[in-house]
């Protein structure tokens, strides 16, 4: 009867504290070009072609289930199905985000602005906030400076280091991380909620090019959502320098000596098509996750 009662009185602390707090919800989890991927052979893309719904480009959503509002993390290439798959699971009807923050110039981060064009959704000056190298990118080249033109979407300038208020308890702040900036700056961001706080880097060179310490900064943070690109180099046959990540294996050997509760909060984010991390059932999965990482899912909430 006693645990019962402690039992209760968990679940109504729980949804007091929680039931109503904004909370990151995962849209995707792969590389930029998807899965399955063009001319992919691989075993497990071929079979992914039936089931492509399970597997979408990386992308998350910052939601509040009290306003019914969110902001979106990436516009990706399956940006139609990832706000459908928001549609069924959280608001069961379609809701457009408040605003998208933008990393980079890459394809699998911001190619689904496409999709709020005229020749689509045609929204209606749509927040879309990214650094002022991006924001430039974007009013200076097409098809993307029509979406700016004619007022689908009103580019707003960040700032390294800066944060902006987002929701009702959430603050956003782009922090600068080194990565092949052919067309834009690349940002990682802080997000902060009412109780908890979370890093997002999507992508990244190499940790130790980074002006920061990744083994400090797990101690600031309650989520860290890092690039998992590669698992190792002898994933795929091209330079793996061309299309530089921390591998896996470095992340986990550079973090290996924390906690089981320091590590509980690392989620690899980001997966290439080769990295059968992204398999629930591989092997791969199983000895990332025996050593106390976990590994993104779609559909994960991580509350904040």
């Amino acid at each position: 009867m006693i645990r019962i009662f402690q039992t209760s009185i968990f679940f109504i602390f729980f949804n007091l504290i929680y039931g109503q707090s904004e909370f990151i919800y995962i849209l995707g989890n792969v590389q930029d070009a998807g899965l399955p991927h063009i001319g992919c052979q691989h075993k497990f893309c071929k079979e992914k072609f039936n089931e492509f719904e399970e597997y979408f480009t990386t992308s998350i959503a910052v939601v509040d289930p009290l306003e019914r509002k969110y902001i979106l993390f990436e516009a990706t290439p399956d940006l139609p199905y990832q706000l459908n798959y928001l549609e069924k699971e959280i608001f069961n009807e379609f809701l457009l985000p408040e605003s998208i923050y933008i990393t980079h110039a890459h394809i699998g981060h911001y190619t689904g602005l496409m999709y709020f064009g005229r020749e689509a959704l045609g929204a209606k000056n749509l927040m879309v906030k990214v650094l002022p190298k991006m924001g430039d990118f974007l009013r200076t080249n097409g098809p993307w400076n029509q979406l700016v033109d004619i007022n689908n979407i009103q580019i707003q300038n960040l700032n390294f280091g800066l944060n902006t208020n987002e929701l009702r308890n959430i603050t956003v702040t782009p922090i600068q991380v080194p990565h092949r900036d052919e067309y834009s700056e690349t940002a990682g961001f802080i997000i902060e909620g009412r109780n908890k706080k979370a890093l997002f880097i999507p992508d990244i060179d190499k940790w130790e090019k980074w002006n920061k310490n990744l083994k400090q900064l797990v101690y600031e943070f309650d989520y860290l959502l890092l690039d998992s690109t590669f698992y190792d180099s002898d994933e795929i046959n091209r330079d793996i320098s061309e299309i530089p990540h921390p591998l896996v294996i470095e992340t986990i050997n550079l973090l290996d000596d924390l906690s089981r509760e320091q590590k509980d909060k690392i989620y690899f984010i980001h997966m290439n098509h080769t990295n059968l991390m992204l398999d629930p059932s591989s092997e791969l999965t199983k000895l990332v996750t025996d050593k106390g990482f976990n590994i993104t899912r779609l559909g994960l909430k991580l509350f904040l």
